[in-house]
């Protein structure tokens, strides 16, 4: 069993400030996100009994309070995705009992999100079932950072959405990497992401005050086995910056590494917001590839041996932001950018 204390209220909320609550065991991300809006996490137990069952509750009243549940959704070699799915739908069904005002999952990295359209006869829709079951559970609203395809993530759910972008943090730390005299060429590892390297190729150009380059690569994935190979785009010579949502077993980007090499390019970074536990090694593959930039909104493993090659760029101020503007009622414009 584990119990979170909170802590003292802090100012600019009034008598009432949102409750933070930690869905995941240990919860490093909710912790820091609680420390970034100055509270402490709401109290709650947690019991997972021997048969895989588990019981959550809050231990505080949370009647008419505005909630935010922080739910890591990968799974993490203990836990399965479905595993942290279904204690998410549990708590939001125990607090709506508990006669809770309002309802916010707070998921830093949405699970199925990647399958939100069917590519083959009779394929699920399983970003659409995903949202049914956490409306159904009585959640309010959903919060989430770089979706696959925010467009997809929008028309799944009929409550309301936040789509937060993490272009803005990843531009960023990238900046002192870059030479303002021969700006990046920003390349997507696929044609799928043109738009979302069009935004980042913006985002970046503002902040070099130097017009980036674009290309894309043709890519196929068909029973888990990618083809094709052809980029388009000038990167001789060039450094270039590739940019994806997610990594997972790290075929796409080494597919976009090795072709980027042998056309001639310069440097290689990339740029990616979830690294996504899979089947290969946490280990850069691609020896080529000179830094991975990846966000915090899944852990990366300490003892990879990999920590100079990888720059792990915090979230938890955005989303902080993100919680404290909503519960204020304020206006997320500021925020929602890529």
């Amino acid at each position: 069993m584990d119990t979170l204390s909170g802590s003292a209220i802090p100012g600019g909320y009034g008598i009432r400030p949102p409750l933070v609550f930690c869905i995941d065991d240990p919860c490093m991300l909710a912790r820091a996100i609680a420390r970034e809006l100055g509270i402490g996490l709401a109290e709650r137990e947690y019991r997972r009994f021997e048969d895989g069952e588990h019981k959550m509750r809050p231990l505080e009243s949370v009647r008419d309070r505005d909630l935010y549940l922080i739910a890591p959704m990968h799974g993490n070699g203990c836990e399965s995705v479905n595993d942290r799915i279904m204690r998410l739908l549990f708590f939001i069904r125990c607090l709506r009992d508990a006669d809770a005002g309002r309802v916010t999952v707070v998921a830093p990295y949405l699970a199925y999100a990647r399958k939100d359209r069917r590519t083959k006869l009779r394929d699920p829709l399983s970003l659409r079932y995903l949202a049914t079951l956490l409306e159904a559970s009585g959640m309010d609203r959903i919060l989430s950072l770089d979706v696959h395809n925010s467009s997809g993530f929008d028309n799944a759910f009929r409550c309301p959405t936040v789509h937060l972008g993490a272009g803005h943090l990843l531009a960023d730390a990238l900046l002192p990497f870059l030479d303002r005299e021969r700006p990046p060429v920003v390349l997507s590892p696929d044609i799928g992401g043109v738009k979302r390297a069009e935004a980042f190729r913006s985002t970046l150009s503002g902040k070099l005050s130097a017009e980036a380059g674009l290309g894309f690569m043709e890519k196929y994935r068909s029973e888990d086995v990618l083809s094709g190979g052809t980029l388009v785009g000038d990167v001789d010579g060039r450094t270039v910056v590739i940019v994806d949502d997610l990594i997972a077993g790290g075929g796409t980007i080494s597919r976009a590494v090795e072709t980027c090499h042998d056309q001639g390019a310069a440097r290689i970074l990339a740029c990616v917001t979830h690294r996504v536990p899979g089947k290969a090694t946490p280990k850069l593959p691609f020896p080529k590839l000179e830094k991975l930039f990846v966000t915090s909104t899944i852990p990366w493993p300490d003892d990879t041996g990999e920590s100079e090659r990888i720059e792990v760029v915090p979230v938890e101020p955005l989303l902080a932001a993100a919680i404290a503007t909503l519960s204020k009622s304020g206006t997320l414009n500021a925020l929602v950018q890529t």
